[in-house]
């Protein structure tokens, strides 16, 4: 078959080495929004670190890929996963549920961009900062809810 005349095995598991390590980023963030029940989880956060990292890799090989060509693969990439975030936002009266899922989701794009890039220092922070944020400042926002509505159950 033509398709595999060009195979490389070392480049693909480099790729795929690539890709895990964007997988394995993404995974703690995935879970933490998964325990608290959120419209996106486990499977969601490092499938879209994944198909970012994804996406850079294929435009990374590319012969011919400028610069100009990889800041329009990353603008399209931080637009499509602002979309899947955009689904996880919901509103019920004068409130909105579910933006620290979506931005979540879009701060997890920019990792598996990252490893695709080979910043792994920059998705390392990114995974770290975007995990603590979601960890730590839970029960900030939670008492803060619970101040502007103490009628509500937040459990």
């Amino acid at each position: 078959m033509e398709l595999f005349q060009g195979w490389n095995t070392g480049a693909a598991l480099s790729h795929l080495v690539t890709m895990m390590v964007a997988y394995l980023l993404a995974l703690p963030i995935g879970w933490n929004r998964e325990r608290e029940e959120r419209s996106a989880g486990i499977r969601t956060f490092p499938l879209v670190a994944m198909a970012a990292c994804g996406f850079v890799l294929i435009a990374s090989g590319v012969p011919g890929a400028t610069s100009d060509a990889q800041s329009r693969i990353l603008a399209g990439l931080m637009t499509g996963i602002g979309f899947i975030g955009g689904g996880a936002i919901l509103k019920h009266g004068d409130r909105a549920t579910g933006t620290a899922t979506a931005a979540s989701l879009w701060a997890t794009g920019a990792i598996g961009a990252a490893v695709g890039y080979g910043q792994l220092d920059i998705a390392v922070v990114l995974s770290l900062v975007i995990l603590l944020t979601l960890t730590l400042l839970a029960p900030i926002h939670k008492a803060a809810q619970m101040h502007n509505d103490p009628d509500q159950d937040l459990s």
